[in-house]
């Protein structure tokens, strides 16, 4: 009988580990070496362009080629294209192929790439996963052209025009030529007030005061210039730049994602980028926690959040990463929507965000919730100022009626729960909220979830 229940305990943990990996999203693809990652949006698809560790058994960085990858969800990934040293101005096998990002003119696909931690050459396709082709024939960024080293770029597009920006310690930024294969100026160093760094966590380590790794992106209207997880902000591209935080804390990591990590501990090697989708920010970065070894690294990717200051806070490192969701993990955030339209995140006094519709009919879209199908009612953390209605709809605005849910006004200046009866649930499902023309500038949802 013994042996009979300890075979029985073993199956059923051996189903709830599968349970558990089939919801995991994070990392985005898993035991593949993806790294480096910069994430754009074209056509409506995401693409992720990248290095790639070679092995798990890695010593060192071995990295032998660069990798596209794309997916229309941020869940669902697939292998594009690769582009080997050998077919660029490289000309052979290369073990040093580190960090790229990628640019869209013209109707021209332009992927910009390391060549080690010294120059950065370019390829340009017709479509975002090529066949690409060196035009050049040479390194776009030669060693000498700076002190710094000339990798780890990064690209910014702003009114059509585009930059480049890169280095290790010092930052340089230039603006690329409407070819996009040629400088237009004289790169300029980027000043950064105060910075700090992995190995600069006091501010007194003067030779090494960041990182390598450099990114730019910009939010309602200030300029964010980061290195993994630190970053700084100015009124201007070109700075200068005022340094402020990092976006990853100790509270940052749900169980069995804070370790094993860098040798300088887990805000080293958070290289990355932020992009923008759907009325939704993220963060692509690398992570060891789930390969255990620093030069064989996973991508993650976690929502981004900003507060009224234009700081933005902290991050959340987990397995379920974004664009999914478990309906028996408790409170799904509003704000961690997968698109949205008409709403707006707002800062909560006492932490975190909610989202207020600003438009009548706003919405916003939960997909891929698992474990639905045992759940029957909705309860929200709200707040309304006057009596307020929403749908409750499946997949799209106009999709099938779940719940209409209507909330009562509240005075109490504090979020309350609201319960109602959903009916057809179905696990992998997607919910979207519809905000009604009451709801408009009335209504606060903190968070929901099914029971």
């Amino acid at each position: 009988m013994f042996k009979m229940l300890k075979n029985e305990l073993i199956i059923t943990m051996f189903f709830l580990n599968m349970t558990i990996l089939c919801y995991a999203q994070n990392p985005i693809v898993p035991n593949k070496g993806l790294n480096d990652p910069h994430i754009h949006i074209f056509n409506d698809t995401a693409y992720v362009y990248a290095s790639h560790d070679k092995s798990i058994d890695n010593k060192g960085f071995v990295m032998e080629d660069w990798w596209v990858w794309s997916s229309p969800d941020l869940v669902n990934w697939t292998e594009q294209s690769r582009l080997k040293p050998g077919n660029t101005y490289i000309g052979e096998p290369f073990e040093s192929s580190w960090a790229t990002d990628a640019a869209y003119k013209n109707g021209k696909y332009y992927w910009y790439f390391s060549e080690g931690n010294e120059q950065t050459g370019v390829v340009v396709g017709d479509t975002p996963v090529g066949p690409w082709k060196d035009l050049l024939g040479k390194p776009l960024l030669t060693s000498e052209l700076t002190p710094t080293h000339e990798y780890d770029i990064a690209i910014f597009e702003e009114n059509g025009e585009h930059y480049i920006i890169f280095g290790v310690w010092d930052y340089y930024i230039a603006k690329l030529n409407d070819d996009m294969v040629s400088l237009a100026e004289a790169p300029k160093k980027i000043s950064i007030n105060n910075p700090r760094g992995p190995y600069n966590r006091d501010g007194e380590n003067k030779e090494m005061p960041t990182d390598d790794k450099p990114f730019v992106h910009k939010y309602n209207g200030k300029y964010y210039l980061s290195w993994g997880c630190f970053y700084a902000m100015s009124d201007t591209l070109y700075g200068p730049y005022d340094y402020k935080d990092t976006i990853i804390k100790e509270s940052s990591f749900a169980e069995g994602y804070d370790a094993p990590t860098w040798p300088n501990g887990f805000l080293q090697g958070r290289h990355g980028s932020f992009f923008e989708w759907h009325n939704q920010w993220y963060f692509a970065y690398c992570d060891i926690s789930q390969t255990g070894n620093r030069w064989f690294r996973d991508t993650f990717i976690s929502y981004v959040h900003y507060k009224d200051n234009g700081e933005m806070a902290i991050i959340r490192v987990d397995g379920i990463g974004v664009g999914q969701y478990d309906a028996n993990n408790g409170y799904i955030e509003a704000e961690d929507y997968f698109k949205a339209n008409g709403v707006q995140k707002i800062e909560n006094t006492m932490g975190g965000f909610s989202i207020k519709p600003t438009e009548n009919n706003g919405f916003v879209t939960y997909p891929n919730i698992q474990n639905l199908k045992s759940k029957s009612t909705i309860e929200f953390e709200i707040l309304s100022t006057t009596d307020t209605e929403i749908e409750v709809r499946g997949g799209a605005p106009n999709g099938k009626l779940l719940s209409t849910c209507k909330f009562p006004a509240n005075g109490t200046k504090a979020f309350q729960k609201e319960s109602f009866k959903t009916k057809e649930l179905y696990n992998g499902q997607t919910i979207c909220l519809v905000f009604k023309p009451s709801a408009n500038s009335n209504l606060k949802i903190n968070r929901f979830r099914f029971k």
